[in-house]
């Protein structure tokens, strides 16, 4: 484990739910986000010799070697003494360590690099197991809200740029007043079941030979149960009834939470949306087991345990 990973690490609430199970699912700290408006008490928190921050360049999260050790957390004074920070945000407290996401410009990756740092891309630090869950976690976060910081830096209202407020956690317009919140976009993401057989699709974005769950973002107005049914209808022309919710995941690409279900089909016949996928077949419960376990005869795939989708397909299989 990494030296700076001891406290974060530590078994929270929840850590049996499937949600902690899941690539970006466990976040630890405690966010006292009822102090975010105490400039005081957070100067005092940046201060402290303990304070560490995640350190996002641009679009690319920045890891540190420590000792043996892999780490996405730096000395804050470290940062705050050579780098020029466009945005910082208090995230919180891991166990008494103050805990805060720090944006640099996007110029600063290859020059770190060459210092010995890394800037990896999210989806392969999570891949290759590079930090521990924890801090994966705190990575998440980190990127999404510095990534609605760069989009929006300019009051939606009347156009003025807004400042930064709340520790990093609202923007303020001086013209207008107008408030603004960091934003997550609610996706629903599902896997239709007959019986022995459960419905997945690809997308001509996906990777050769891989088949998923559907997805869709969903919109004002509407359930999750109800996107869940819409986007199963729109994608594959399939109908369902009852939906079960099993579990979430944060995707900071850029911004997003997946809501993961399980939707049981009341029809068959697949017609598929050619705008939306290019394919979809009903898997039985072995078929996709063998997809899981990378042994299907036709080398078919599934997506990788970091994702949502691959533990819907997993639950549906150890219901059987």
């Amino acid at each position: 484990m990494n030296d700076n990973a001891s406290g974060i690490a530590g078994a929270g609430a929840g850590a049996e739910e499937l949600s902690a199970r899941i690539g970006y699912g466990v976040n630890t700290i405690e966010r006292l986000s009822e102090r975010r408006e105490d400039a005081a008490f957070v100067a005092e928190r940046a201060a402290e010799p303990s304070a560490v921050t995640l350190l996002i360049a641009g679009d690319t999260p920045m890891l540190r070697r420590a000792g043996g050790s892999i780490t996405a957390l730096f000395p804050l004074a470290e940062i705050a003494g050579r780098e020029t920070m466009l945005e910082r945000a208090f995230l919180g407290v891991d166990g008494t360590r103050p805990v805060f996401a720090t944006l640099i410009s996007g110029e600063r990756v290859e020059p770190l690099k060459q210092a010995g740092d890394l800037g990896i891309d999210l989806r392969s630090i999570a891949v290759q197991g590079l930090v521990p869950p924890p801090e994966l976690g705190l990575l998440a976060e980190a990127k999404a809200l510095m990534n609605w910081h760069q989009r929006h830096g300019f009051c939606a209202n009347c156009g003025r740029k807004s400042l930064v407020s709340v520790s990093g956690f609202r923007r303020d317009c001086p013209e207008c007043k107008a408030q603004h919140f960091p934003r997550t976009d609610p996706v629903a993401i599902m896997l239709p079941l007959r019986g022995d057989y459960c419905l997945l699709g690809r997308s001509a974005r996906f990777q050769s030979r891989v088949y998923s769950a559907l997805a869709g973002f969903i919109e004002h107005g509407e359930t999750i149960e109800a996107a869940v049914r819409r986007e199963i209808k729109e994608e594959s022309g399939i109908v369902c009834g009852k939906v079960t919710y099993l579990a979430s995941q944060p995707w900071p690409f850029p911004m997003s939470l997946m809501i993961g279900c399980h939707a049981q089909a009341l029809s068959e016949e697949i017609v598929i949306d050619p705008e939306e996928i290019e394919d979809a077949r009903w898997f039985s419960r072995a078929e996709a087991s063998s997809m899981l376990a990378g042994q299907h005869p036709q080398e078919l795939l599934c997506p990788p345990p970091i994702a949502i989708a691959h533990w819907l397909i997993r639950a549906f299989i150890e219901q059987g």
